[in-house]
């Protein structure tokens, strides 16, 4: 058979564009226009070598790049079968002969919640694994102190198993397409698959689950997709923005609306919505005026050359300082108090010094100043944020609301502010448009049986998905039950969508609403308590077969509910720490308890 011509990893694409081209090229060949005779389309695709692509991914990301990889490992004779790493059972490691697995990490080095017992599987009950090739590839955030710590602890498990490593781990930053790109084309020169299986420009089906490999793939949802996406934003028009704190609140909550119309984006409710931040003008007046520029020399970003003003605004991460920064600031300055906090050891303590502190704050510790040449290439990309998607598009069609706190506070005598919060508040609209994508969900989603219960956990602007949950299932005539626990600060000030709330209260859409506002009392109230007081009720409402959500804050309320939940099931369900350990574990490989938390 004549071998289906490629894209080689060395032409100047990205891999999705690779891959896409790719699937082009097996589509020309598929339909006889390539240097052969046509095949006929309904002939089925050869199997080719089963190969595992495996991912932990809180915000979608990792299942993204794992997608893509499977697209081209499905036109070079694989057989890929893309799954969350909770479900690696399907995938049997203890059988196949390669995996890759890609992961992000939550919190102080954690897994994803959807990698969670694949973890706990590796540690106490994995057999030797000898037979088994891998590669692992992390993506996290250097100002994070155990950076890549999920794929670290992945790698070297199964190290220890006796599974050998394809090419050694790769570990992405925020900015990771690139990084992702050259570890993939490593990863292709060391991975062939011992049996040639067809690329033929079908799709290929292994285990119930389908990779496209004709580069016109629909979208989940069945929608044909949109030629906007992370690397094309769509610039949007925002239509409102309506505060939603009344006076008296220590906070600055606001509910935007923005129009897709025209961007061919769709979503789902439970996905988040990217924005490409703009940075507020003053801080880079500030940082200009430091520099001594005027903002009209020329810089080079990537391969493109632009005004220094426009890197700043638009391109350049002003807040955030990389770690090569800190490196080349500490080299100027060994004796500032920067300089001891660079030993890994110390990398809570610089957390804390770098907690408050921007770039142009870092700048200030040294005397001799860094050229443009030498500057700009240290500063991190401004990357875009993800917020958290609180409306349905049944109920809202060709629009997207968002639910986002302003973060504003002064520290170290110069007043500092959320870069996409408070573009949001102050000057989108008004100047520029949103620039937008979706970003799908790897799983948080309203139950697919809509007379299935559901408890959502959301306190302060964690309630975004869940207002979307309750639109979707209002829209969509579901049956099943819906409990929300809200908390905030106030309740005469900080009760988001209260009115939206009790209209729904009030008609039985919504079947049970508890609210704790932690500083309406002298002794602090948080959801978690109102969940404890609960208890015998929210065990029955799992035992019926609710799902359980929560979204929020990681560090301290995402793992505050969890204690809540697993003493409930102790307590109401009588059972033992390890048998509510085992519950939980369940919940989650049944998909029953998502978590959306940051």
């Amino acid at each position: 058979m004549t071998k289906i011509p490629y894209i080689p990893e060395t032409a100047p694409f990205s891999l999705e564009q690779r891959a896409w081209l790719n699937g082009f090229l097996a589509g020309l060949f598929a339909n006889g226009r390539g240097n052969e005779a046509p095949q006929r389309n309904n002939v089925p695709a050869q199997a080719g070598e089963p190969l595992p692509i495996l991912f932990g991914s809180q915000t979608g990301s990792a299942e993204g790049i794992a997608k893509r990889i499977a697209k081209e490992a499905a036109l070079r004779g694989f057989a890929p079968v893309v799954l969350p790493l909770n479900d690696h059972l399907q995938a049997d490691l203890t059988k196949s002969s390669k995996a890759i697995i890609i992961s992000s990490t939550w919190g102080d080095g954690e897994p994803p919640d959807n990698a969670t017992n694949f973890w706990s599987w590796l540690q106490a009950d994995a057999p030797r694994l000898e037979n088994l090739q891998f590669a692992v590839l992390g993506l996290g955030d250097k100002n994070y102190s155990d950076f890549c710590g999920a794929a670290k602890k992945f790698d070297s498990r199964l190290e220890n198993l006796g599974a050998r490593r394809l090419v050694p781990r790769g570990e992405c930053d925020t900015d990771y397409e690139a990084t992702a790109m050259t570890w993939v084309d490593g990863l292709w020169e060391k991975l062939t698959p011992s049996a040639n299986g067809a690329a033929n420009g079908h799709a290929v089906h292994t285990n119930g689950h389908t990779v496209s490999t004709n580069g016109h793939a629909p979208a989940a949802n069945g929608h044909v997709k949109s030629a906007f996406s992370k690397t094309n934003p769509f610039p949007a028009r925002l239509l409102k923005n309506v505060l939603l704190n009344k006076p008296g609140s220590a906070k600055e909550v606001r509910h935007y609306e923005i129009s897709l119309a025209g961007s061919g984006l769709t979503y789902e409710a439970g996905d988040a919505l990217g924005v490409m931040p703009v940075n507020c003008p003053a801080l880079v007046d500030e940082m200009l005026g430091a520099l001594g520029c005027s903002g009209t020399e020329s810089v080079a970003i990537g391969s493109t050359n632009m005004l220094l003003r426009e890197a700043f605004t638009r391109h350049l991460d002003l807040c955030k300082p990389s770690q090569e920064l800190l490196a080349a600031i500490v080299n100027r300055a060994p004796i500032s108090d920067l300089a001891p906090l660079l030993a890994p050891e110390r990398r809570d303590d610089l957390k804390k010094f770098l907690w408050g502190r921007d770039v142009l704050d870092l700048l200030r510790l040294v005397d001799k100043p860094f050229s443009l040449p030498e500057l700009v290439p240290l500063l991190r990309k401004l990357a875009p944020r993800l917020y958290s998607i609180s409306s349905s598009p049944k109920a809202h069609p060709g629009e997207v609301h968002l639910t986002v706190s302003a973060v504003r506070y002064e520290s170290f005598g110069r007043e500092r502010k959320g870069v996409a919060s408070t573009f949001l508040a102050d000057r989108a609209g008004d100047v520029d448009c949103v620039k937008v994508f979706v970003q799908p969900s790897h799983g948080f989603r309203p139950p697919v049986n809509g007379d299935l219960p559901m408890i959502m956990v959301g306190p302060g602007t964690g309630i975004a998905p869940f207002r979307a949950f309750l639109e979707e299932r209002k829209a969509s005539g579901a049956r099943g039950k819906n409990w929300l626990f809200f908390g905030d600060q106030k309740r005469a000030s900080d009760f988001l969508y209260e009115s939206e709330l009790g209209v729904w209260q009030r008609d039985g859409h919504l079947t049970r609403l508890d609210v704790a506002f932690s500083r309406d009392q002298d002794a602090k109230l948080y959801v978690q308590d109102r969940m404890l007081e609960n208890a015998a009720e929210l065990w029955s409402w799992l035992e019926a077969g609710a799902h359980f959500y929560v979204c929020g804050d990681a560090s301290r309320m995402a793992k505050d509910v969890d204690a809540a939940l697993h003493r409930i099931i102790e307590m109401a369900g009588r059972k033992t720490a390890d048998e509510a350990i085992a519950y939980v574990a369940k919940l989650k490989s049944e998909k029953r308890y998502q978590r959306d938390v940051y």
